[in-house]
């Protein structure tokens, strides 16, 4: 071994070493997969049963909320901004699709929309403020709906996806970790895709316009393909994923870009198929998935084992602003 890469490898297994989840107490059992850190003292998750569960003291107590109406709904996403306001939304066939809002802490929630689509499967949402936001649908006759709002979610107007790259057959989104969506910047959207393919798609226009670039991702069945994706910057970013249906299988899970997304090269070492990535700082990115959590140092190129817990979604605004979530009402601090 090259001293250079002996250099390396000493310090990723450092970094996993230093650092460890350490359990919150939620006071729930809904399996959460909806996770948005607002700061270190702030975060929001939601899960299964229509349930919301909020912190504002970095996890001294935390709140759990039943949406009203919304007990048989799983929220697989949630953006927070603040402690009093987050948009969350519900997953499934026809109008169990559906975005809530609240802006009192969780008190009230206004349903502000509901899929009338039977065909349609939102997965997930991505919000650049709190009012300008997008949500995406696996593929109806050949393309990705998208509903977007420009009014913090007065109204969520159909925005025309046949200018976004027709899907495939067998193509669609995975409503894993509320990660195969996510906002960037001002204006840019990214949204990436498993089934028969694993691809990226960006848009610079807040939806209207897409591009799709291939990606070396695992693919080809209905439970395979990219998962999540995280950016560091405009041009730095990481995917996620694999066969959840073979988690142990660490062949063909990670990649990283340089140019935006316009090219994807395979990372190494990640241990498993995984269903959320973060970036942290830095260099630093956090992958969650059913058999552990990895953390690379070096912009998603290679990958540490930190430990084996089954996790769903991790979030980060800063290493003292790391969380993830997990089935059974599982709520982790990074430390």
């Amino acid at each position: 071994m090259r001293p250079t890469a002996f250099l390396l490898l000493l310090f990723l297994t450092a970094a996993s070493a230093s650092a460890q989840w350490v359990r919150q107490t939620g006071n729930t059992t809904a399996d959460l997969r909806g996770l948005s850190v607002v700061n270190e003292k702030e975060v929001w998750a939601s899960g299964t049963g229509g349930t919301v569960v909020r912190t504002v003291d970095g996890g001294k107590t935390w709140d759990v909320i039943s949406v009203p109406g919304a007990e048989k709904l799983d929220f697989r996403d949630i953006e927070a901004f603040d402690a009093n306001t987050a948009y969350i939304l519900s997953i499934g066939n026809g109008e169990t699709s559906r975005i809530y809002k609240t802006t009192d802490g969780g008190k009230t929630w206004k349903l502000q929309f509901t899929n009338k689509d039977e065909k349609a499967f939102y997965d997930a949402l991505a919000c650049w403020d709190r009012s300008n936001c997008i949500a995406m649908s696996d593929p109806v006759e050949g393309h990705y709906p998208l509903i977007a709002t420009v009014d913090g979610g007065m109204t969520w107007t159909p925005l025309v996806s046949n200018q976004m790259p027709a899907a495939k057959d067998g193509e669609a989104a995975f409503a894993a970790s509320g990660t195969c969506l996510i906002a960037f910047g001002t204006s840019t959207a990214f949204l990436v895709s498993g089934g028969t393919d694993a691809r990226l798609f960006r848009s610079d226009d807040r939806g209207r316009a897409w591009s799709a670039a291939e990606t070396p991702l695992t693919k080809g069945t209905s439970a395979a393909g990219i998962f999540s994706i995280a950016m560091a910057n405009a041009r730095a970013g990481v995917i996620v994923g694999g066969d959840y249906q073979k988690p142990q299988e660490a062949v063909n899970n990670v990649a990283f870009t340089s140019d935006g997304g316009k090219t994807w090269t395979l990372g190494i070492g990640l241990k498993g198929y995984r269903s959320g990535v973060a970036f942290v700082e830095k260099n630093t990115y956090i992958a969650v998935g059913t058999n552990g959590t990895d953390v690379s140092s070096d912009g998603g190129r290679t990958w540490q084992l930190m430990i084996k817990e089954n996790l769903n979604a991790v979030h980060s605004k800063g290493v003292k602003a790391t969380w993830a979530v997990g089935p059974n009402g599982l709520i982790m601090k990074l430390k």
